[in-house]
């Protein structure tokens, strides 16, 4: 589409090329890099390779993510008020990833090279590490939320982010969750040994930074000033003071604030690395044999339902969509709980797919993978679905009070993410405890009596509570597919009239709703 056709007065819809929509997504795979680096191995990292405790290093996780709560806001503002040579969005995403890959490398390269007899240093360097590791998180990450909302808000376009925003996350996240187990494989002690950390990490790096350069190519030509909400350059500056009463007045966003942590809490149990391990190895007995085939079968299953979820958006709205694949995955879940109750009755109830090299698949097996590959494939398909609805949030914003804030949308929604994605850890850390493993268990641990109430708990049952709060909290959400439509329309007109010297206060008193709308602005 023509640039001409992009940026017309008279079109309420900015749509982005095709090279856009696929490469700006990466950002996301980029930070995802560091979900799996990160948090799926801290702890462990922490617990194993540094020796500090179980518990300290579980809960450090939560704790520090709570320094956000002060650091997130400060940061959309700053993205909000950011509009200089480089645009608004492109230096958070550059800087953050700079930010993320200088504190891993000294975190898992370097603070295992601080004596034992040192241990406060290494908690300190540990803590101090990783505070510096979430600032830099928060950057990128809010790019990829905020970001939308100038590459493209079309209601036909924005459904088709979620899925390149989910090929950007397995490029990131799925290439680490596939490299990981291998890399694994060649030290002694697989996730226990430092020579892991050290080589994870430099790879990990390598990839996030060529998908962030992808990603900054992907917004460069939306990153203006001309797509920056009703008044472009002449939109009003906010106040840090006003956020609050801001997110107060919009519903929209607080209800998806708590969808979006009820998706992402579901996927950081389900995938934590502990939780697998437990299942796969201490409970099932052979980790190796079956880690690879599942998450390549949850892969493969998720792949018809991101059709399907794009559909359902296009057709009927992006909240049609997310409720009605949450409560797939959650009617899907109730068989993986089943047989998870089941397990160990008989050498029958036991997940087998090659023993010695042949075929040892049985019934229990197939059940298996039908009911996880189905609900797998429906969260994961959704769990993304929250990141481009943040911008029609944004876009209702801008519609019910002028304001152009989406720096503040991602960060809120960023904090969400890191909150729950930390939480994850701390509830992994506290059910190990309880039953009374001094340490968290990998691959090659032995099972221990009660592993299988914490596994059914923390695979199932947890997961299970968070979309049902995903489901509850969509029910009224307002902004459907028609309701959206009404937004991008009434916002386009304002657009054009501030443009031709109008007041923002007299555009926003004349057009309210779809009726007082032009045709040539309703798309």
């Amino acid at each position: 589409m023509s640039e001409k056709n992009q940026t017309s007065s008279a079109d309420s819809v900015n749509r982005a090329k095709p090279y856009q929509l696929v490469l700006f997504p990466l950002n996301n795979g980029a930070t995802n890099v560091y979900y799996v680096l990160v948090l799926s191995y801290i702890a462990t990292f922490g617990n194993r390779v540094l020796l500090i405790g179980t518990m300290f290093a579980s809960i450090m996780v939560t704790a520090m993510r709570l320094c956000d709560a002060v650091t997130d806001p400060i940061i959309g503002a700053l993205i909000d008020k950011t509009n200089g040579k480089f645009g608004k969005f492109r230096p958070f995403m550059v800087l953050g990833n700079l930010v993320m890959a200088v504190s891993i490398l000294t975190l898992y390269i370097a603070t295992p090279f601080i004596p034992e007899s040192m241990m406060g240093l290494r908690y300190v360097v540990f803590v101090a590490l990783y505070f510096v590791w979430v600032i830099g998180y928060t950057f990128q990450t809010s790019c990829t939320r905020s970001g939308q909302t100038v590459l493209t808000n079309d209601p036909k376009q924005r459904p088709l982010f979620t899925i390149f925003n989910t090929v950007g996350s397995l490029l990131g996240m799925g290439a680490m969750q596939f490299m990981a187990p291998i890399l694994a494989q060649r030290f002694q002690g697989g996730y226990s040994a430092m020579e892991f950390y050290r080589l994870l990490a430099p790879v990990g790096i390598i990839v996030s930074i060529i998908l962030t350069i992808l990603a900054v190519i992907g917004i460069w030509e939306k990153d203006q000033p001309k797509y920056f909400g009703i008044g472009g350059t002449k939109q009003e500056k906010v106040k840090i003071s006003e956020y609050v009463e801001i997110i107060k007045n919009n519903n929209p966003m607080q209800r998806l604030m708590v969808a979006g942590a009820g998706c992402k809490l579901a996927l950081s149990i389900a995938t934590n690395t502990t939780v697998l391990c437990m299942l796969y190895g201490c409970m099932m007995g052979n980790y190796n044999g079956l880690y690879l085939p599942m998450m390549v079968l949850g892969y493969v299953f998720s792949a018809p339902f991101f059709l399907l979820t794009v559909r359902t958006s296009q057709k009927h709205g992006q909240k049609a969509s997310l409720l009605r694949y949450v409560t797939v995955a959650l009617v899907c879940y109730i068989g993986v709980l089943a047989l998870l109750l089941l397990w160990g009755k008989t050498d029958a109830f036991n997940l087998s797919i090659m023993t010695d090299g042949k075929l040892t698949i049985n019934l229990y097996t197939i059940l298996f993978i039908v009911f996880f590959g189905v609900g797998y494939g429906a969260y994961y398909a959704t769990a993304d679905m929250p990141i481009p609805m943040v911008a029609d949030c944004s876009d209702y914003e801008t519609f019910r009070s002028g304001k152009y804030i989406p720096g503040i949308m991602g960060t809120l929604f960023s904090l969400v993410d890191k909150l729950v994605s930390s939480l994850a850890a701390t509830i992994v850390g506290i059910a190990v405890s309880a039953i009374g493993l001094s340490g968290l268990p990998t691959q090659d641990d032995p099972y221990v009596a009660g592993m299988n109430w914490v596994v059914i708990i923390l695979f199932c049952l947890i997961p299970m509570a968070a979309w049902s709060l995903t489901i509850l909290a969509m029910k009224n959400y307002a902004l459907t597919g028609e309701k959206m439509k009404e937004i991008q329309a009434v916002n386009a007109v304002r657009r054009d009239a501030v443009a031709k010297g109008m007041s923002m206060e007299e555009a926003m008193r004349r057009w309210t709703a779809m009726e007082q709308v032009p045709e040539e602005f309703r798309q």
